[in-house]
């Protein structure tokens, strides 16, 4: 691994060993969440189609009397869009986006459970054969016969938000 490449890591777990995270499934794959950036783990809510807008974040939820996006990582990732089933479940997350703190709903298959990761069972994303944008991924984490995927919400939110403005 290359010192820049051991740098980013360092720098995305904020040089801790270990961080706590919320898993979730998005068709059949693992993804993982900083906990500390979740607020609240919803039912799905009536969605209301925001017109004219990118088909990652296509509606808007009511939280709390906030009207706040609501995304769909498997847009994002280039995945199918799939129906709802009765595991379905809406994360909400606060996120960094350009100096303003934003709420944003993130649409999910299935909530997992709140975990910890360590940083020696993580790499970085490979550079060639993955079948999603290296950008979008902060890191891999081998956890049994699996990979949880982290991604880069920075990266996701912004590379769109930037499309959208350039619409516009």
């Amino acid at each position: 691994m290359s010192t820049a490449t051991a740098e980013k890591l360092d720098k995305h777990w904020n040089y801790a060993e270990e961080v706590e995270v919320l898993t979730f499934d998005l068709n059949g794959e693992t993804f993982a969440l900083e906990a500390v950036i979740v607020q609240e783990i919803l039912d799905l809510l009536p969605e209301t189609a925001v017109p004219g807008s990118q088909p990652f974040v296509a509606s808007v939820i009511n939280f709390r009397g906030k009207v706040i996006p609501l995304a769909d990582l498997r847009l994002a990732f280039g995945m199918e869009a799939s129906e709802a089933t009765i595991d379905s479940r809406i994360i909400v997350i606060e996120v960094d986006l350009q100096g303003e703190q934003t709420l944003v709903g993130m649409r999910t298959d299935k909530v997992n459970e709140v975990t910890t990761l360590t940083k020696s069972a993580s790499e970085p994303p490979p550079s060639v054969g993955m079948r999603w944008r290296a950008d979008y991924i902060n890191c891999l984490v081998k956890r049994g016969g699996e990979f949880i995927i982290l991604p880069n919400l920075q990266a996701i939110f912004s590379s769109r938000h930037e499309t959208a403005g350039a619409v516009n």
